[in-house]
């Protein structure tokens, strides 16, 4: 068995860990780590403790993806919901789709019996305010958000240059090999934009007989690429894990117009090993592992591209 996830998956990592120490199905387990990730406030990039769209209202964003049936669940721009990881696994299971998004994934977590969520930490708000007014006069201000938006979105910049996703990647007992993925995505993002995280191929991919990755941080890039489709599809067609990710940063490496930045890739083969790979990404960039053979789970700096 083997878990790897992204730093900011702390709060659950443990859950995930005993679950898959008692047998259960490797989506399972990671859905309910990603619980605690969603909820825990210290967590700025996820959940209740991200930060709003342009006009202030939480919009949530998950995916989760059985490698053995190649099944995916997905929601997006979800509205009051704050385990959205959960909402998309029922995705998978009761609906003939793959992805709801909007006021539809809220009526379908209505019907699934997902309590409808206070989602905007009180700092969060503050912070969003006190933005907008450095940023407008006090015409717009009172005119807001009435106003173009547009404009706003090449000016405001994230409090704390958050774009990440907490992911989880997994196999399980039973050799299945998994993914999921959960973010309250960009902040000040325009109302209504989708990442990668709900995006399969883009930043999530698993296949039990090859392997799995997941990416974090700018998903305009890694849509653009389907990178995680690129990291598993290479796998297939004979590269290594190291080599297959290599691939993908090339890949990447190759834009040159529209927004670009940083980019993790998250990956694990079927044969048990693993790979963190910074893009682009200023400072250290950390994950946490754990296999079967380690007595506690290790959090490891990623190697840079």
């Amino acid at each position: 068995m083997l878990l790897l996830a992204n730093s900011e998956a702390y709060p659950g990592f443990e859950t995930s860990i005993d679950l898959l120490r008692k047998g259960e199905h490797g989506l399972e387990a990671m859905v309910a780590g990603i619980a605690h990730v969603e909820r825990d406030v210290r967590v700025r990039s996820v959940g209740f403790g991200g930060w709003p769209n342009m006009v202030g209202k939480m919009e949530f964003d998950a995916g989760v993806m059985d490698g053995t049936t190649r099944e995916v669940g997905s929601v997006g721009a979800v509205p009051d919901t704050l385990p959205v990881a959960a909402l998309a696994r029922q995705v998978m299971k009761r609906l003939p789709h793959v992805m709801l998004t909007g006021d539809g994934a809220r009526r379908f977590a209505s019907e699934t019996g997902f309590a409808v969520d206070e989602t905007l930490y009180e700092d969060s708000k503050r912070v969003w305010w006190e933005r907008l007014e450095k940023e407008l006069s006090p015409e717009d201000l009172a005119k807001f958000p009435n106003i173009p938006l547009a404009p706003l979105s090449t000016t405001i910049t994230d409090p704390e240059r958050v774009r990440d996703t907490t992911v989880f990647l997994c196999s399980d007992a039973s050799k299945g090999i998994h993914a999921a993925t959960s973010t309250s995505g960009w902040a000040w993002k325009y109302p209504g934009r989708l990442g990668d995280s709900p995006i399969p191929g883009a930043g999530f991919y698993a296949d039990s007989r090859y392997g799995a990755a997941a990416c974090t941080h700018t998903g305009e890039m890694t849509m653009r690429c389907s990178t995680a489709r690129t990291v598993v599809l290479a796998m297939k067609l004979g590269h290594s894990l190291s080599d297959a990710i290599k691939l993908a940063v090339e890949e990447l490496a190759e834009l040159t117009e529209g927004f670009l930045a940083g980019v993790v890739i998250h990956a694990i083969d079927a044969k048990g090993n693993h790979e963190v790979v910074n893009f682009r990404c200023p400072g250290e960039i950390a994950y946490w592992v754990w296999d079967e053979s380690m007595s506690a789970p290790e959090k490891r700096a990623a190697k840079t591209a």
